[in-house]
């Protein structure tokens, strides 16, 4: 049971193509496939996450244009992939973990909630909020350190450039060589709880953001198919439209979930802006004890953005958010659903 369970109505009026199940995919290949796929994708999202994290940690309120002009003039087009190598060797495992977790527990929940006598929208709902929430969960042991090591090579340099001098004054002063280097210095100095710095509010930002995010994708998606179906026409006995025959290609099918997850991103995405901010500048800022450089705690962090410019302040850095989300999960979930269909095992390997 996954989001076919949510698309049973409008099925019966274009004929979609149906979903493909956890049970039904060549693991080997979805997963090789899967790191190949992600990979081209976060590469071309990176520049929008470096502006993002750099605009969050911001004291002062910098627009995009003046900070992607001031990236490139003293940085160059390398400075937009500061941390790129970190962050894509950590995204390849903890993609792969996230999607196994998602499918695993879309698929028995779901199986579990229509046998509990449940109807299948809201079986789908509670599915996808589980696994969307169980997913992000076990992601963060991986993302965590890897968006501490990365977010610090981010906003390296940043206060080289002389329009954004001292814009984040409190930013880590230990200088990195790379990814490596970063790990290792940030492990001697803090430990462990270094590399783990802002997992709580990690867990707090990103878990119910895609317990959100995947409920309303789910419903989303069926609501613009059975819009779809409404608007072609009367049923015939048989639940098909009387003459239409229509049968959606897959540019539609693609355009439905493109506009699906834009849909479920800017609601995700205006809800746990502030927590994200608040998140980003726990990993990458430090505070002062004495003249003593130490990691910030959360109230601490939100006294300063307070101070800084209210409510918001916290919504920093939204733009870009906003529309890394959007792309982000419009090419992901477009990205997603094309790869379980080339993961997908033949009917042979099903039936044997």
């Amino acid at each position: 049971m996954s989001l076919s369970a949510a698309e049973d109505d409008s099925r019966s009026e274009i004929h979609i193509p149906a979903d493909i199940d956890w049970h039904m995919l060549d693991k080997s290949k979805f997963f090789f496939l899967g790191a190949a796929l992600f990979s081209g994708v976060s590469a071309a999202l990176y520049p929008i996450v470096v502006l993002k994290t750099r605009q969050q940690v911001s004291s002062a309120q910098i627009s995009c244009s003046k900070m992607s002009l001031s990236i490139m003039r003293y940085e160059g087009l390398r400075g937009f992939y500061r941390g790129f190598g970190t962050s894509l060797m950590g995204t390849i495992p903890a993609r792969a973990l996230y999607m196994g977790v998602l499918e695993v527990t879309k698929s028995s929940v779901g199986t579990a909630t229509v046998r509990l006598g449940f109807s299948d929208t809201t079986a789908t709902a509670i599915a996808s909020a589980a696994a969307g929430l169980n997913s992000a969960m076990a992601a963060q042991l991986v993302w965590t350190p890897i968006d501490v090591v990365s977010q610090r090579l981010m906003v390296q340099g940043y206060n080289n450039s002389n329009s954004c001098k001292n814009a984040i004054s409190n930013v880590h002063s230990c200088r990195y060589k790379n990814g490596l280097d970063a790990f290792r210095k940030i492990l001697y100095a803090d430990g462990p709880r270094g590399l783990y710095r802002g997992f709580g509010i990690s867990i707090l930002t990103y878990a119910p953001s895609n317990a959100v995010w995947w409920t309303s994708y789910s419903l989303a998606h069926k609501l613009i198919w059975g819009g779809i179906g409404g608007s072609m026409g009367k049923k015939d006995e048989t639940g098909v439209i009387e003459g239409s025959g229509f049968k959606p290609d897959s540019r539609a099918v693609v355009a439905v979930q493109g506009l699906s997850a834009a849909m479920a991103s800017g609601v995700s995405a205006l809800i746990t802006m502030p927590l994200d901010t608040i998140k980003t500048r726990l990993q990458v800022l430090d505070g002062e004890d004495n003249g003593v450089r130490r990691p910030m705690t959360v109230l601490q962090t939100i006294r300063n953005l307070v101070k800084e410019g209210g409510l918001s302040a916290c919504y920093r850095g939204l733009g870009p958010r906003w529309a890394s989300m959007s792309m982000s999960a419009t090419t992901m979930i477009t990205t997603y659903e094309f790869l379980k269909r080339l993961s997908a095992k033949s009917q042979d390997s099903l039936s044997s």
